[in-house]
């Protein structure tokens, strides 16, 4: 039987893009919602809702009894995680599936191999994907951590198995630091995760963050839709992201999307996934993959005019892919700003309620957002309230698009950081598309001298 309800099992504007999404395919949703969110624009869309508890994520959005009991009370035949949340948690899919329900996502096995940093470079490697120099496993003693670190080179870089969102993460210059740093980054991991596992690699100085999207069908065909430029980052949190990236020629986007298409085909994978990489002086180091959806997407769905949403509901509905690899073309070029309830300075969170709410309009100018005057944004969750995406011919007509969006765009009664995307418009380094994963707090530390 084809899906005739999905439970959307997140929040914000990712749950409403799934909802549109459904919609247009003639598929009812269900909400789930916590207390804080009742008033949330999904839920007032959605053709039912379920409330699943408490305002802490823990006791909602991560309760996994109780969205599957949402799916059973509302008929719902299939859950679609969005992003963040449980969307990669190899355990809930499995109980997902248990219950006979259609999980709008990779294979469960494929979520856990890649949601372990070790498990996931050793497949990666496995696959063909070009590798950071590192240890081959997790780092279990100090005499190996110094052998390994002295045999690729300092400065590395620490980090932990499990998680991400930089936390567990440590750069180490040299042996005389390397132990404390790596009890430092398990610590961590351990209190973030419930994982102290770390493992070594050599630390880029100042890499391009690079990703290609890819679908699979599950049956050993994928495609890749070119790669994103996440390099505009603070404290690893994406801020801006663009399509096609400034730095990567058609050859390059040609080989390596080739690369990683064999890698997903080979691997049976199903669904919508991203590979992550570092980019350097033209090579590219396969860093991680997300099995899910990512926040930036729209700018892929810009470029190529393929449905993402849509794309992922077919496949779990077991059709084959839309598109064969030599049917996808790449036009223009897309950026997307991530809108943040945030001082634009000091990136404290400003939720509140939204006194007037206007979005900017006009040919090629998207806005992703569950946000609408009258609404309270609750202090429990991420900030991000909005995207913004817009799409131009050239990089150069997408920036000058972006800039008069920006402009159109009024958020009252909250601090927002749009005026932190309307000054990194004004900077001849960013026009110029000539900036790494360091720029952007580079950028910020000046601002503040």
């Amino acid at each position: 039987m084809p899906i005739s309800k999905i439970l959307i099992a997140n929040r914000g504007e990712i749950a409403l893009r799934i909802h549109r999404a459904a919609h247009e395919m003639g598929i009812k949703t269900v909400a789930v919602h916590s207390t804080a969110d009742a008033d949330a624009m999904h839920v007032r869309l959605a053709d039912q809702a379920v409330c699943i508890g408490p305002p802490p994520a823990i006791d909602s959005y991560l309760n996994i009894p109780n969205i599957i009991s949402a799916a059973e009370i509302s008929g719902a035949d299939a859950i679609h995680p969005g992003y963040g949340f449980l969307s990669e948690n190899a355990r809930f899919a499995e109980i997902v599936e248990m219950h006979n329900l259609v999980w709008i996502g990779p294979k469960p096995e494929h979520i856990r191999t890649m949601g372990d940093k070790v498990e996931a470079k050793h497949t990666a490697g496995k696959l063909g994907l070009p590798l950071v120099p590192g240890s081959d496993g997790a780092v279990s003693d100090s005499e190996e951590a110094h052998r390994i670190a002295a045999e690729i080179g300092y400065p590395v870089i620490i980090k932990a198995a499990s998680g991400g969102g930089g936390r567990g993460m440590k750069v180490c210059n040299g042996p005389d630091e390397l132990d404390s740093l790596i009890a430092q980054a398990g610590s961590e991991a351990k209190a973030a995760f419930g994982d102290a596992t770390v493992y070594l690699e050599k630390y880029l100085g100042n890499p391009r963050h690079i990703e290609f999207q890819i679908f699979g069908d599950g049956n050993g065909n994928a495609i890749h839709l070119g790669e994103r430029d996440c390099s505009l980052q603070r404290r690893h949190q994406k801020v801006l992201e663009e399509a096609p990236s400034p730095v990567i020629t058609p050859e390059e986007r040609a080989r390596m999307g080739g690369v990683v298409a064999r890698a997903m085909a080979d691997m049976g994978y199903r669904g919508a996934g991203t590979i992550e990489f570092l980019w350097e002086a033209g090579k590219f180091y396969f860093i991680e993959m997300n099995t899910r959806l990512q926040v930036e997407h729209p700018v892929t769905e810009a470029i190529t005019g393929l449905d993402l949403v849509r794309e992922q509901i077919r496949i779990a509905d077991g059709h084959g892919l839309t598109l064969r690899q030599q049917d996808v073309q790449f036009r223009g070029h897309a950026i997307e700003c991530r809108i943040n309830a945030e001082d634009p300075r000091s990136f404290a969170p400003s939720p509140g309620l939204v006194k007037s709410y206007h979005t900017p309009g006009g040919m090629h100018v998207r806005v992703d957002s569950g946000l609408y005057a009258g609404y309270r944004i609750p202090p429990y969750y991420d900030s991000m309230i909005a995207k913004l995406i817009v799409y131009g011919t050239t990089r150069a007509g997408a920036l000058r698009r972006l800039r008069r969006a920006l402009e159109e765009f009024a958020i009252d009664g909250i601090k927002t950081t749009i005026p932190l995307h309307q000054a990194l418009l004004d900077d001849p380094e960013f026009q110029a598309g000539d900036y790494t994963i360091k720029w952007l707090e580079e950028w910020l530390a000046r601002q503040e001298g």
